[in-house]
């Protein structure tokens, strides 16, 4: 996921539900999104994936977080990402969520996250060692969302550096090792007014692709859904860097599956507390992400600059 644009009314969101169901409706051929040589890498939930394209997806999450007071927060996210390519190996994004808080003893809020605004660039790709590296940037414009939901007044820019590596070059004796496939981000996220790093964000998925397993390791014979099915773990980590904060890590391990079709995608995934500070509820998160490049292929989908 790249960025986000908040749904918030229920005509959108009915019209949102709508769509998915139509297309699914729609026939399913082998995915023509996120390939490193034939390793397919999926759009993740919760770790931004390296690659330049045109897509968009809805993504629901709920997470009960601690406040540092000895109360917590229930907070669910309702969300759209869309990013547009602008050449073959450069895009923009733009978006911002809707979020839905409920503090211990306290009336609920709603309201809007900052609009983020976000690019990346494709600087190395190599098809036959299934991997890639991207750069790119995030910035999120401080006062453009609700404050009493926490949007800060102040903007943050985060450079970032996108990786992912498929393991189909192993050797024979390890085959079953090679549908593995990591990805991940690393960024520090810097204050605008006066560049002095708030924290760091760090982004891990592991991945392992059933289809890849049956169609370039072992023929096992099966079918849908399992031939189209990952199975993935990621784990979003943020690192506080300003003073006084000790430099503690928060985040969450999220175990969970992806199913990939033609033009969409769905994914679901529990959100652990990766430590005490995390919190000790489980959440969750869940997806439906469309691959404009494949729906579109000669207008919406399509680079301005091929």
């Amino acid at each position: 996921m790249i960025c986000t644009i908040s749904i918030r009314r229920e005509g959108p969101c009915r019209a949102a539900l709508l769509l998915a169901a139509a297309l699914a409706l729609l026939p399913l051929r082998a995915a023509a999104h996120g390939f490193a040589g034939k390793r397919f890498f999926p759009a993740t939930l919760a770790v931004d994936d390296p690659f330049v394209t045109d897509e968009a997806g809805i993504t629901f999450s709920n997470r009960n977080t601690p406040n540092g007071d000895g109360t917590s927060t229930d907070t669910s996210d309702l969300a759209l990402d869309y990013a547009k390519s602008i050449t073959p190996r450069f895009a923009l994004s733009v978006g911002a969520d809707y979020l839905h808080l409920r503090p211990d003893g306290m009336p609920a809020q709603n309201g809007f996250g900052n609009t983020v605004i976000g690019a990346k660039y494709r600087v190395y790709l190599n098809e036959e060692g299934e991997s890639l590296v991207s750069i790119g940037a995030n910035v999120e414009l401080g006062g453009s969302g609700t404050p009493r939901v926490g949007a800060a007044s102040g903007s943050t820019v985060s450079p970032t550096l996108y990786f992912g590596k498929g393991f189909g070059g192993l050797p024979d004796s390890l085959r079953y090792l090679r549908p593995f496939a990591v990805t991940g981000t690393l960024a520090p996220n810097l204050s605008a007014s006066d560049w002095a790093a708030q924290s760091a964000t760090t982004g891990l998925s592991i991945q392992y692709n059933l289809g890849y397993l049956q169609d370039f390791v072992q023929d096992f014979g099966w079918g849908a859904p399992w031939n189209r099915m990952l199975l993935i773990a990621e784990f979003p980590l943020q690192t506080c860097t300003a003073p006084g904060c000790g430099g503690q890590t928060t985040g969450t391990v999220n175990p969970g599956v992806i199913w990939v079709g033609k033009y969409y995608q769905l994914g679901v995934e529990a959100a652990i507390p990766f430590n005490r500070a995390s919190g000790t509820h489980t959440g969750i998160m869940a997806q439906l992400h469309f691959f404009i490049d494949d729906i579109y292929p000669h207008s919406l989908g399509r680079p301005l600059y091929p």
